[in-house]
């Protein structure tokens, strides 16, 4: 197959312009899910039209892969937002810490997506009587919605990818060092900034949270069993039976949990909405840009890990990191080193899952959990950065992580 002219990388581009801008030149506009999806479609048809008359098959297999990727994050969006933590901590530095560490352990087994939707409304519960909490949610996308995510093919969308093309499952263990490193400089930092903020916070909000205070407890626990049986379906089954199981276990979550819960943790369908009609964009005009990645990445001179650490997490946090994932275990394939693991150095393969992983955290569309966190944390009243406001935040803080886990593992 022939590469696609460069000019077809500009929807993407444009794609990429809109989410980044349109909240600040257009903000009243960009609020409505009918207006992101106007977007989407004038920006996806050029690509829907060229893709459907010259290659119809990598249509298809774009949309089936859109298909389980929105299904799963529904059926872990809509059991999640069935359990309900209520009550009410004091929103101390060590308590917000604390939320973190535990959203890290669980999203490797639960999946960034669960952990996410599973935790952000408590935290956000807990910090409500606090004026500076953007940080607090900023600090949950690097920790939760991504890098805690890193220990099991369960975690992320990559690794299970990786899975599937026969990496063993017990693997991704192997890289619990560059997990703990990164979560242990995250929450340490996270520690003293939010330590900081607390002691900026006016005395009265201080007295309204520690007079508001309610020991943490559980409603809507059946939800936890199908949570159980979404990441058994990822786990053990193929498609199309992984993602019926998966709407089946959703139908029975809507059907059996009471609404009062579902009210009371304040679900809504507008996040999931959101992220299903702007990823319905970026899946379309990446097409193209994934083709080009294939058909001319060798020309890119990527050869030592650190390169790969870097080329697959600078591409993770622009393009959806499973398919970028499985785009440079190719191209690592082709090299035809000496291999250890499905035909590639394991250096190699850590280098590629870590930086997929890790670097999804350094945009607001380098993961689809990070999207859901932003827009539950808007609908509470939280303002978050802007696009590039965000990437300011993992400019500062990400990249000189990543440089020190370049120094220490990829040199």
């Amino acid at each position: 197959m022939a590469s696609p002219p460069i000019y077809t990388l500009l929807p993407f581009v444009a794609m990429l312009l809109a989410i980044a801008v349109c909240p600040l030149w257009v903000p009243h506009w960009w609020e409505s899910n009918r207006n992101k999806l106007i977007a989407s479609a004038v920006l996806g048809l050029p690509v829907l039209a060229l893709y459907g008359v010259r290659h119809p098959a990598t249509l298809a297999h774009t949309a089936q892969d859109y298909v389980s990727f929105i299904i799963l994050l529904a059926g872990l969006y809509v059991i999640s937002g069935g359990i309900w933590l209520r009550g009410d901590l004091v929103a101390t530095p060590a308590t917000n810490t604390g939320f973190l560490a535990l959203g890290a352990l669980l999203a490797s087994f639960i999946g960034t997506t669960g952990a996410s939707m599973l935790l952000i409304r408590a935290l956000l519960q807990t910090n409500r009587e606090r004026t500076r909490v953007k940080h607090t949610v900023v600090f949950f996308i690097f920790v939760v919605s991504n890098i805690g995510g890193m220990l099991t093919p369960l975690g992320d969308p990559p690794l299970f990818l990786g899975y599937l093309a026969g990496v063993p499952f017990a693997w991704t263990f192997s890289l619990w060092r560059h997990w703990g490193l990164m979560l242990v400089v995250l929450l340490g930092a996270y520690f003293v900034h939010d330590s900081i903020a607390f002691s900026r916070e006016p005395l009265a909000a201080i007295r309204r949270d520690r007079a508001r205070v309610e020991p943490l407890r559980i409603d809507g626990m059946p939800n936890g069993v199908w949570l159980a049986g979404v990441v058994l379906a990822v786990a053990f089954l193929g498609a199309p039976w992984r993602e019926a199981v998966i709407v089946v276990l959703a139908a029975v979550s809507v059907k059996t949990t009471p609404t009062a819960v579902r009210r009371a943790n304040g679900f809504s369908a507008g996040p999931m909405v959101e992220v299903a009609v702007l990823f319905a964009g970026i899946f379309l005009t990446m097409i193209p840009a994934l083709e080009l990645l294939r058909l001319r990445g060798g020309e890119l001179g990527v050869r030592e890990p650190w390169q790969f650490f870097w080329a697959s997490g600078s591409l993770s946090s622009f393009l959806d990191n499973a398919p970028t994932y499985l785009t440079f275990l190719a191209l690592a394939q082709g090299l035809r080193l000496q291999a250890d693991i499905v035909g590639v150095p394991a250096a190699i393969l850590t280098a590629i899952s870590v930086g997929a992983v890790a670097m999804g955290a350094n945009t607001y569309i380098g993961n689809a959990p990070n999207f859901m966190v932003k827009a539950i944390a808007e609908e509470a009243g939280v303002k978050m950065p802007s696009f590039f406001g965000y990437m300011a935040y993992s400019g500062a803080i990400l990249i000189p992580l990543f440089v020190l886990v370049t120094l220490l593992f990829f040199r």
